[in-house]
């Protein structure tokens, strides 16, 4: 297999996680490091594992139903360093309330020990 598709399975992994709001599946996915980076659409930047775990649960616990499609438009791998540039199309229900957002984003992985994994993760509101 090569590496841009070991580094597409990581981000479809990703994204599975976040669609399926599985807590542990989405802390498998990241880097654990105390310099990942995590920047939710609108929002301020969460730095460290710590920060960034907290505010995937409070996504998950708030949220009923997610489903999100993504549209990849560029994969780079460069030594242990790759990144995925992809549009986020994301549809939430949270509460009684359905949103339908969609992101332009930026995922940054690092092979550890064979293994890729998130450490940077940047989504920014698309307007129409």
């Amino acid at each position: 297999m090569s590496d841009k598709q070991d580094v597409l399975d990581a981000n479809y992994a990703f994204y599975r996680a976040f669609e399926k709001r599985d807590f542990e599946a989405m802390t498998a996915v990241w880097s654990q490091g105390s310099d990942s980076l995590c920047i939710h659409p609108g929002r301020s930047p969460l730095k460290g594992w710590p920060q960034i775990s907290k505010s995937w649960q409070t996504i998950f616990r708030a949220t009923k139903y997610m489903e999100i499609d993504t549209e990849i438009t560029l994969v780079e791998v460069s030594g242990d360093l790759a990144y995925v540039v992809l549009i986020e199309n994301v549809t939430q229900i949270s509460g009684s309330n359905r949103m339908q957002a969609s992101s332009t984003a930026t995922n940054l992985f690092e092979r550890m020990g064979g293994k890729w994994y998130l450490i940077h993760h940047h989504g920014s509101p698309l307007l129409n």
